[in-house]
């Protein structure tokens, strides 16, 4: 891998808390902190392409992501994305069929200490370079087929449906 294009759309991965007055806001994108953080070798650019929590994704929203990252010139495709509908955008990023995409999220924000963002972030990178073209999911330590898997509301994570 050359390089890696990343798409954020916001969820969980970039929250941030402001005061004891006010809910989570979704913030920048974290992840070319943690990218930078980890000292990575590749080259990589941070294409923000919305600040929402994936429940208020939309069709509009994830076709507007899907003509994003098909008209990216890089192979490898890593997305950002909030984990409650995370399983709904790979089903429609399933028509680009030239690229490798894995995307990834966080259960927790990755300012939070013990946040599983950058673990998730890790598993996606190295999945991202192996993988052949596809739409993966990358969570719980786990590389998943989005069309076998779900989010386990309950438990807080993802399993096989």
């Amino acid at each position: 891998m050359q390089h890696l294009s990343i798409v954020t759309t916001g969820g969980t991965i970039d929250k941030v808390y402001f005061d004891d007055k006010s809910a989570y806001e979704i913030g920048d994108p974290q992840i070319g902190k943690i990218l930078e953080a980890l000292g990575v070798t590749f080259s990589f650019d941070v294409i923000p392409a919305m600040r929402k929590d994936s429940l208020h994704l939309d069709d509009e929203d994830r076709e507007l992501l899907r003509r994003l990252i098909a008209a990216q010139p890089h192979r490898h495709v890593l997305v950002t994305h909030g984990t409650d509908t995370m399983v709904e955008t790979a089903a429609v990023l399933r028509a680009i069929d030239d690229k490798v995409i894995v995307m990834t999220g966080a259960l927790n924000p990755a300012r939070f200490q013990g946040s599983d963002a950058v673990f998730n972030v890790g598993c996606a990178v190295g999945a991202v370079q192996t993988l052949p073209n596809g739409v993966y999911i990358a969570m719980n330590g786990r590389i998943w087929d989005p069309a076998r898997v779900r989010k386990n509301r309950d438990a807080n994570r993802f399993e096989s449906a």
